[in-house]
């Protein structure tokens, strides 16, 4: 059974400790190393690996200091390089070539973000147990199969943005560029409805915008669309 736990999930930092039970994950190192143990009451020894998406702050803030802790990162060579990361602690992973963590065997695959070579996550373990961490990205290539647990960024609601451009609150740039770097509620609905969701157990929504977004009414949105358990990841 998987158990998530999130750290934090905004533009302020994003990281979420995952487990089945044998193997700990850390997905995303977005605040000061510090702070994540403190989170963890320092219980950092049972992480056996830190996945990182891509390079910008929010997501990766920690890697360097998480290396130096002797937990293994695993990220993209583009990302690496745009961190300067370097040393025995960093694996690059490539998008589509699986590799094992402990009791999870992990697909990396591309997504759409304004990053060097940002990637999503696809975990498996040996109980079943599949779930898709897919966040900063404004679309999706890939259809999975087989979900248990979907962990995907839901920041902002097009509606919502619209009205604040018409109000004066919201900038066409800042539009523009929303909506070529993140995924929107709209997003998620397509993205249930493409995939495969009859097995799914829980549906955690990330990284919601402070200003466009409505975190009560994304939640009940999902959970009519899927009938799933949904949790909107505290912020």
């Amino acid at each position: 059974m998987i158990d998530i736990q999130c750290l934090g999930s905004s533009s302020a930092g994003n990281a979420y400790r995952i487990t089945d039970g044998r193997t700990a994950l850390l997905l995303e190192a977005g605040f000061p190393y510090k702070s994540i143990q403190r989170t963890l009451h320092f219980r950092m020894t049972d992480i056996a690996g830190c996945l990182i998406s891509h390079e910008h702050g929010d997501h990766s803030r920690a890697a360097a200091d998480i290396m130096r802790a002797g937990i293994p990162v695993y990220t993209s060579s583009g990302t690496a390089d745009a961190l300067g990361l370097s040393g025995h602690r960093l694996h690059t992973v490539t998008a589509l070539q699986p590799f094992e963590v402990g009791s999870w065997t992990i697909m990396p695959f591309g997504i759409e973000h304004d990053a060097a070579e940002p990637l999503g996550f696809l975990l498996a373990n040996q109980d079943g147990d599949k779930l898709v961490f897919l966040t900063d990205s404004y679309y999706c290539r890939y259809k999975f199969q087989g979900l248990t647990h979907i962990m995907i960024e839901c920041n902002y609601s097009l509606e919502i943005v619209n009205r604040r451009v018409l109000a004066g609150e919201l900038h066409p740039a800042q539009k523009k560029r929303l909506l070529r770097s993140h995924f929107s509620l709209e997003h998620v609905k397509d993205f249930l409805k493409a995939n495969d969701t009859r097995n799914v157990e829980e549906i955690w929504l990330l990284h919601l915008s402070d200003g466009n977004s409505d975190a009560e009414l994304f939640k009940r949105e999902i959970q009519e669309l899927t009938g799933a358990v949904v949790r909107v990841a505290d912020r």
